[in-house]
């Protein structure tokens, strides 16, 4: 007598479709959303301490760069299908009629760009 079925697993089964593959990688981009998280009270942090000096020092390492701009095109992406999700999840209606999902990705992402023409001009106007 044999043992019970094993039934053989497929770990790269979100490579066979292009959505899964998709799923994964946005699901893997939240360790990057994090990580900006961490980086960001590293640095309120090192203001309120008065340890920014080395914060600044540490930050200008060159893998420091390389991994907040992974973690920048990340955050975009997670961002972008975040946005793009969201008529799927949200059902919109006035008086009786369903609001397309166009309209709600093109508010979503036009809400985006405000905010972040706004957070431009703040932190990048001469003081």
């Amino acid at each position: 007598m044999t043992g019970a079925y094993v039934p053989r697993r497929d770990r790269l089964w979100f490579t066979r479709s292009r959505r899964y593959a998709l799923f994964v990688l946005r699901e893997l981009t939240s360790v990057f959303v994090a990580w900006a998280v961490a980086y960001l009270l590293l640095m309120i942090a090192a203001l309120a301490g008065g340890g920014y000096d080395g914060f600044v020092a540490l930050a200008r390492q060159p893998w420091m760069i390389a991994v907040n701009g992974v973690a920048l095109a990340a955050t975009g992406f997670h961002a972008l299908t975040f946005l793009n999700l969201a008529p799927k999840a949200t059902v919109v209606r006035l008086d009786g009629w369903r609001v397309p999902a166009w309209m709600i990705q093109g508010g979503n992402h036009s809400a985006w760009l405000l905010v972040s023409a706004i957070l431009a001009y703040v932190v990048l106007r001469s003081p």
